[in-house]
């Protein structure tokens, strides 16, 4: 009963991480900067199994999951919808299926989910651990996952380096301890090949260096819990421990034959592999002592959606950064935004576009259209389009990502709908009207003036758009006028009507 009436109050949040090998749910207040756990779930799933060397999942992973998020939608009953996020991390990421899952998913699970970058995953990763650690100077913090496993250098609330590799407990048990045989070769292959792995980041993490090191989740837990079992150690983790812990193993020799006090039933087929990649990280980056840290990503996505409501929003950081660094010309920007909203809330009452927020999609869109103008004035679109779909944005999830970009590549020249992809968040015919105000918007701007447009009305029916301009306007704005006569000659060549007067 007492959860059912602390699920109903307005400041609890709740975060779930869909992982490639379990599933977690926490479910929180947060009070006075720090999270007072309420209820936890965590269900394994092994998402990671389910993915074939060709990156597609299988139908019976996908099941598995579902199930699951079927039973954590009945746990979130109750709590504000604005207060959820859900992220998904390196096995939906990978997967060129997903699609598929996100929109059986819906059918299930009422709530979007968010499938994050690998730099993304390490940022809040990062997030949840600084906000639990109370150490000065650099922190070096590892979290193992199923599917890839992130290294992150941070101080105090900043991360300083962020990296996601391709290797993690499932992925490298499934890979190198074929048929769940645990020899000494098939750990030297492991921990070469995530060596290997770790080469391209392991100079920069060296010559920036760390005071403390932070290892997350579950599979450096369970090999903490091993480590102390066995008497070992009180709880810090070096790599004498770790070396003790594979021959321990090796001695099984197959991953059913596991008996380790302190490593789960379900943990024990996987952590092989998750132990040859923390192997490998002590080796290549030198690392001489661990501890282990209760907060991971979910922590870090309660953390980030406080900020958020207290509207200290990392994107709009990313946003700034960005324009700062490809010179953009931020009253041009500004002018475009403006219009873009502008438009957008007098036909948001017709329209209605709903929850997603393309209203942010726009005006981020808006600011950030012109990051490629240095590259070639013409065919700038294209470039920013580039640009932002493949460089690092914190704070934004793969899909808001591709949705920015696609705006900024369909907001000027040919307007082909078709060169939109498929999205989970977002619905493509209300992209398409997005994307459609924002062209207006930009055109409406092209002479880059302040204070040059008079007031104006916008109205649609249906999918036909109406400008209207107050007095003769348009008769003294000719290039204005002509400019507009061949937007609404492209619109109507994409099956749209565009009218001005």
């Amino acid at each position: 009963m007492q959860e059912e009436n602390t699920a109903n109050n307005a400041d609890v949040v709740a975060a779930l991480d869909i992982g490639s090998n379990s599933f977690h749910l926490i479910v929180a207040r947060i009070v006075d900067g720090s999270i007072q756990n309420l209820h936890k779930v965590k269900q394994r799933v092994r998402l990671a199994q389910g993915l074939s060397d060709d990156a597609m999942l299988s139908q019976e992973a996908m099941d598995r999951g579902l199930e699951t998020l079927r039973q954590m939608a009945d746990t979130l009953k109750g709590i504000p919808a604005d207060n959820i996020r859900v992220v998904a991390t390196y096995t939906l990421r990978k997967a060129i299926n997903r699609q598929s899952f996100l929109s059986q998913a819906e059918a299930v699970f009422p709530y979007p989910i968010e499938v994050i970058p690998g730099k993304e995953e390490a940022r809040l990763i990062y997030q949840g651990v600084a906000h639990t650690v109370a150490h000065d100077g650099n922190k070096l913090v590892i979290d193992i996952g199923g599917g890839s496993t992130e290294f992150i250098i941070g101080e105090y609330f900043k991360p300083l380096q962020l990296s996601s590799r391709s290797m993690g407990c499932v992925s490298y048990t499934n890979q190198f301890f074929n048929k769940g045989k645990i020899t000494e070769r098939a750990f030297q292959r492991a921990v070469i090949a995530a060596e290997q792995e770790l080469e391209v980041i392991v100079d920069n993490y060296r010559h920036l260096g760390w005071n403390t090191c932070h290892g997350t989740s579950g599979t450096i837990k369970a090999i903490r819990e091993a480590i102390v079992q066995n008497g070992w150690s009180n709880g810090e983790i070096k790599a004498s421990h770790l070396e003790k812990l594979k021959q321990t193993l090796i001695t099984y020799g197959h991953v059913d034959k596991i008996d380790i006090p302190g490593v789960s039933e379900h943990r024990r087929p996987v952590l092989a592999g998750g132990l040859a990649v923390l192997i490998a990280a002590f080796d290549a980056l030198g690392i001489e002592s661990m501890n282990y840290e209760d907060a991971a990503l979910r922590e870090g996505v309660l953390y980030e959606m406080q900020d958020r409501f207290k509207h200290h929003d990392i994107r709009e950081r990313t946003v700034e950064s960005l324009s700062q660094r490809y010179a953009i010309d931020t009253n041009q920007a500004a002018r475009v935004a403006r219009s873009a909203t502008f438009i957008f809330d007098q036909l948001d009452g017709e329209w209605k576009f709903g929850k997603a927020d393309y209203r942010s999609l726009l005006y981020w869109a808006a600011q950030l259209h012109e990051v490629g103008i240095q590259i070639h004035s013409t065919g700038y679109h294209k470039h920013s389009a580039y640009i932002l779909e493949n460089t690092d944005m914190p704070g934004f999830n793969q899909e808001e990502q591709l949705a920015i970009a696609s705006l900024v590549r369909l907001h000027r020249k040919k307007f082909k709908t078709s060169e939109l992809p498929g999205f989970s968040l977002y619905k493509t015919n209300k992209l398409i009207r997005a994307i459609r105000i924002f062209r207006i918007a930009a055109i409406l701007n092209l002479r880059r003036r302040e204070n040059y447009l008079p007031g104006y009305q916008v109205s649609v029916s249906e999918d036909s758009i109406q400008l209207t301009f107050p007095g003769n306007f348009l008769e003294s704005e000719q290039l204005l006028q002509a400019d507009l006569e061949t937007e609404q000659q492209i619109q109507a060549a994409a099956g749209f009507e565009l009218n001005f007067a």
